[in-house]
């Protein structure tokens, strides 16, 4: 069975704006004001909560792993309350998907968002139905780049390993797809634009109009 797995933030949506008001959030309470741009500190979103907090915290001379941790369940909460605030998803993704569905594919998602607010993410933009599987980061004790919630991914969504294909946006997605032996998509309409094309990945894709031609050269 062919199968597609979908990272989440920064491929199917564009969450930055909504993780960065997170984070922002976890600053004030703290006395510090916003020390997140949305738009200038977009990529680091995509690499989550952690790596943002470290980024503000680094900027006030403290970059602190226990500080970051302290804080680390304050910004999900805040996350939480506002997750689809002004999350968008990219356009043509729900028309891909669905094209991919009905040609016979699998699909499915594998992110680092914990697996709980990524339900709830998909739930509220209404296309969780989408897809046969959803692993999050902390469904199993290791997370992306390792291959294990990838694999779990396949085949949950009832596909194989050796027919399938990630679709991501990162030199995390780049990885996880070289771990399991798989090939990996990276889409250029995010953050680091065509600069992904620098990690070697089998395909750029620059719109979701291309998938489903990507998918018959990717799974043959």
């Amino acid at each position: 069975m062919r199968t597609v797995i979908f990272d989440l933030d920064g491929t199917l949506a564009d969450t930055s704006a909504d993780l960065i008001a997170a984070a922002n959030h976890c600053f004030r309470e703290m006395g510090e004001g916003d020390l997140l741009d949305p738009v200038a500190d977009a990529l680091t979103a995509f690499h989550g909560g952690r790596a943002m907090l470290r980024l503000g915290f680094g900027r006030l001379g403290r970059a602190d792993d226990a500080e970051v941790d302290a804080h680390y369940p304050v910004l999900l909460q805040a996350y939480e309350d506002g997750i689809e605030r002004e999350t968008k998803l990219y356009p043509g993704a729900v028309a891909a998907v669905e094209a991919l569905r009905a040609s016979g594919h699998r699909v499915g998602i594998c992110t680092n968002k914990p697996a709980r607010l990524a339900e709830i993410l998909l739930a509220r933009l209404g296309i969780r139905d989408l897809f046969q599987s959803l692993v999050g980061g902390d469904t199993l004790p290791v997370r992306k780049p390792d291959p294990a919630p990838y694999r779990l991914a396949v085949e949950t969504a009832g596909g194989t390993l050796s027919r399938s294909f990630l679709v991501g946006d990162t030199d995390t997605d780049r990885k996880t797809a070289r771990a399991a032996g798989v090939p990996v998509a990276l889409v250029t309409f995010g953050p680091e634009g065509a600069g992904v094309s620098r990690y070697e990945p089998e395909a750029l894709m620059g719109h979701f109009d291309e998938l489903p031609a990507l998918a018959k050269r990717l799974l043959p």
